[in-house]
């Protein structure tokens, strides 16, 4: 037996507790919602500089990253020797030609999800929505620029690095979240730099974090045709809202917001003109402009539309939209609610993400459509309804629909009494 050193070089494991965050104003923006070209309006490049601003002085990103075993021969793909079942997984590394493995997890921390939640409580909505998705910008971009950081790492083996793939992504379920957590957090020599943990739901907390596998595979002129990181330009779903790239055949439909028309109604002696609303109101005129929509028939009863957006509680807070649509009496009937619909917007796919959803799919979706608060009674009634503040962005809890029907109702009455007439 030689005794000359090996050449081998000990696995891979790196832990930065400051990683550098340098988010793109473009892809802030796509988070936020925006169309491509579109020029946000002077109060939202405010909000969005104080969102950079404040995570910049408060925000504790982190990542974590160590190489592992890989074995995609047989039927199950096995990860340092623990089974995986998702044939999609195994399926990305065997056709990429993995021939190792990165164990990753990365998280805005805990500083900005914190945060966020004392500004909804603050009644600061506005804040709480741009600060939210800063946090899923900064995941994105630790993810992003990971695979060049362990191409670098990997490059004296002759190895790089393929796309991540996460539990939640198609053909992977959630649940193995815990799994790969445990695989993970089992082989470390020193802990993430803040508590940091997987919920029954598959949920993570903090939320905004993201745990992946990474595949390594050699560093072939054959590799360079592998799909790219970001698969847009051969994606054909046009109402999407978060493109990196065009789709290569034919161009993005642009989206539109819907604004509150003109309507003349007598509505003094059917809604409180100075109501003491739970939303403050800054945020119930923006949404009024913004989110809800009025229709009024020849007999002046009305169909009110209001646009929710908001994130999942898990999955990095996957941005959702849902409608809500309420057919209201004519103000002689004290616009009484004769009709109730919450459902997700059209094109929206967010909702599947949420922990509920993925928990029991056919339950949640018919809780969320079984639910008509102040079904039959005036709309007046959204200023004395007792209910629970449950400002989270998902629809998982009947607390949380709750809130959001009164955000609904709330804004479509702030609407219809500050209409010109």
């Amino acid at each position: 037996m030689s005794d000359a050193p090996s050449t081998v070089r000990p696995w891979l494991e790196v832990l930065d507790a400051r990683p550098a965050v340098n988010v793109l104003e473009a892809e802030y923006r796509r988070l936020l919602g925006y169309p491509q070209h579109h020029v946000p309006g002077e109060r939202a490049d405010e909000l969005a500089a104080w969102a950079r601003q404040w995570y910049t002085a408060h925000g504790h990103p982190w990542l974590y990253l160590r190489e592992v075993s890989l074995q995609v021969a047989t039927d199950t793909l096995h990860l340092d020797g623990v089974a995986f079942e998702s044939v999609q997984l195994r399926t990305h590394l065997l056709n990429a030609g993995a021939t190792r493995a990165m164990l990753v997890a990365v998280s805005a921390g805990r500083s900005c999800e914190d945060h966020a939640r004392l500004l909804w409580q603050e009644a600061k909505p506005d804040e709480y929505f741009f600060l939210e998705m800063f946090g899923s910008a900064v995941v994105e971009h630790l993810v992003a620029s990971l695979n060049g950081r362990i191409c670098t790492l990997a490059e004296q083996d002759g190895l790089m690095a393929i796309a991540h793939y996460s539990p939640g992504y198609t053909g992977w379920d959630v649940a193995d979240q815990t799994k790969l957590f445990t695989l993970i957090t089992r082989g470390m020599t020193q802990p993430f730099p803040e508590p940091t943990e997987v919920m029954s739901s598959g949920m993570l907390r903090p939320k905004k974090s993201l745990l992946a596998v990474v595949g390594l595979t050699a560093r072939t002129a054959a590799a360079a045709n592998l799909p790219p990181l970001v698969p847009c330009e051969s994606c054909a779903f046009a109402p999407c809202a978060y493109r990196r790239k065009a789709y290569h055949n034919t161009p993005i439909a642009s989206t539109t917001q819907t604004t509150v028309p003109t309507i003349a109604s007598d509505f003094a002696p059917a809604l409180t003109p100075a109501a003491n609303y739970t939303v403050n109101a800054r945020a119930l005129k923006k949404w009024a402009q913004e989110r809800v929509r009025i229709e009024q028939r020849n007999d002046g009863s009305l169909t009110a539309l209001f646009h929710f957006d908001g994130t999942t509680c898990s999955n990095q807070g996957r941005p959702l939209a849902f409608d809500y649509t309420v057919s209201l009496s004519n103000a002689a009937g004290r616009y009484t609610i004769l009709q109730a619909d919450c459902r997700p917007a059209n094109g929206d796919d967010g909702h599947l993400f949420m922990c509920a959803y993925l928990s029991d799919r056919d339950g949640l979706m018919q809780s969320i459509a079984d639910e008509k608060p102040l079904l039959g009674r005036p709309l007046n009634d959204v200023l004395t309804w007792t209910r629970t503040a449950a400002p989270s962005g998902c629809h998982c809890s009947a607390d949380s629909r709750a809130h959001k029907w009164g955000l609904a109702l709330e804004a479509i009455h702030y609407a219809l009494v500050h209409a010109k007439s």
